[in-house]
């Protein structure tokens, strides 16, 4: 009697056993673990998006969030203000900031910046900040980009908008408020239309490579560095006796 219900408690232990064996992966790595990569979104209904609300270019930021906050007030919009323009106003920087520009603000603030976008037929009511003679003209390029950033009044935040293109965004604004001498160019695209008439690539995803650094260097390069390798000096292959220690071991005793 005891041996049969040994053998089926033997029996009732191997079954699970075997199924919590089976129920288990045994070759797991860190390519095999719940997380979202990169582009990758939560959800089949929520749409790919580009870089998380809020994130960091690899390439740093002109603003970081631990530095300005991110409130849509006029505190915290004016802490933004002395800071300087890094890209150059030129005419690959203004064709980016038009592009950009039409595609973002030109639905509340119209093509030419004179407060005429499509929202007026909803109520709303832009200002108007291309031309000289309106209050954003008077504006530093860091304010702009402190109100892209985090939004002000009704205007929400645009921080989605990448820290190169908001700069980009900035230049051309001037264009369309007559500050430099590349003349306005509102032309934009329909919806559906791609190629040059849509923003390039990211220029902060994790898919592009960091940038070369090495510590103690500013910058890509030390200015000046010579980067010429020296040629390997020549290993000394020849043998050399073996050194006697300098305290021998105890001698054991038989």
């Amino acid at each position: 009697m005891s041996d049969s219900r040994g053998k089926r408690g033997t029996r009732a232990l191997t079954l699970v056993m075997a199924l919590t064996l089976t129920g288990c992966s045994w070759f797991t790595d860190f390519k095999k673990q719940p997380k979202i990569d990169p582009w990758e979104t939560p959800a089949d209904t929520i749409a790919f998006r580009g870089n998380p609300q809020s994130s960091v270019p690899i390439t740093g930021s002109s603003a970081p969030g631990f530095i300005y906050d991110r409130a849509p007030t006029p505190q915290a919009v004016s802490a933004m203000a002395a800071i300087p323009n890094p890209i150059p106003a030129d005419q690959a920087s203004v064709n980016r900031g038009r592009i950009q520009y039409q595609i973002n603000c030109a639905v509340c603030h119209g093509p030419s910046g004179a407060g005429n976008g499509v929202v007026l037929k909803y109520g709303l009511f832009p200002p108007a900040i291309g031309g000289a003679a309106n209050p954003a003209a008077g504006y530093t390029d860091g304010y702009i980009f402190g109100v892209i950033r985090n939004g002000r009044g009704l205007m929400p935040t645009y921080n989605r908008i990448e820290d190169s293109d908001r700069w980009d965004i900035v230049n051309y604004l001037r264009s369309l408020q007559g500050k430099n001498s590349i003349p306005a160019d509102t032309s934009h695209g329909r919806p559906g239309e791609t190629g040059p008439l849509v923003p390039g690539a990211s220029t902060m995803g994790p898919t592009r490579p960091v940038p070369f650094y090495h510590p103690g260097i500013t910058g890509t390069a030390a200015a000046g560095a010579d980067t010429s390798k020296a040629p390997p000096t020549a290993a000394d292959t020849s043998k050399k006796p073996p050194t006697e220690p300098k305290t021998k071991p105890p001698e054991l005793e038989l």
